[in-house]
């Protein structure tokens, strides 16, 4: 017989793929996009408000009893100007006065305000109540105005303040004059 050249044959590959690259990738994308959706979710700043009030029958004004008076209201103006009285403009307990953004200028009076009205309430015989603050910035105020003035309430340790935008017509004349 002849030598009959031996057929070749194939040899069969494996049809098992591995896939261990390929989870590999996949857990790392998983834990990729739970980070970036963790980071991105907006930061926000806690805000204690005071609850509302409201008596249907009569308008109420917020007035506070004895020589010093809790209500501080602070405007707040285009470049960064910032006008702060105590008590009712109408009736004001002083000038109003032109302050900063600094620590020795809104920092140090609302403290030094706040001190004063917890002194007098503790005097009293009334719990610690300390200033209510109303902030009224103005439509040419910057957003980072209100930020930072809601962080200086939060150094000074201030809980009971509101944002109102609602200005009198005395108001205005004062921030157009300053």
């Amino acid at each position: 017989m002849q030598n009959l050249p031996k057929k070749v044959r194939s040899k069969k590959l494996s049809s098992r793929v591995d896939l261990t690259a390929m989870v590999s990738v996949s857990f790392l994308l998983i834990i990729f996009f739970m980070v970036v959706g963790e980071l991105s979710k907006p930061k926000v700043l806690d805000l204690s408000l005071p609850e509302k009030y409201s008596n249907k029958s009569t308008n109420c004004v917020i007035s506070c009893g004895g020589e010093h008076s809790r209500i501080i209201t602070i405007l707040l103006d285009e470049n960064n100007k910032i006008i702060t009285y105590t008590g009712l403009l109408v009736v004001a307990r002083e000038n109003p006065k032109k302050i900063d953004y600094s620590k020795n200028g809104i920092r140090k009076e609302l403290s030094q305000k706040n001190n004063k009205i917890i002194e007098y309430s503790t005097a009293l015989g009334k719990p610690k109540n300390g200033a209510i603050v109303i902030i009224k910035p103005s439509k040419k105020s910057t957003f980072k105005n209100l930020v930072d003035i809601l962080d200086e309430m939060a150094i000074a340790k201030i809980d009971t303040y509101a944002i109102v935008n609602d200005f009198s017509p005395e108001e205005s004349n004062l921030l157009a004059s300053n």
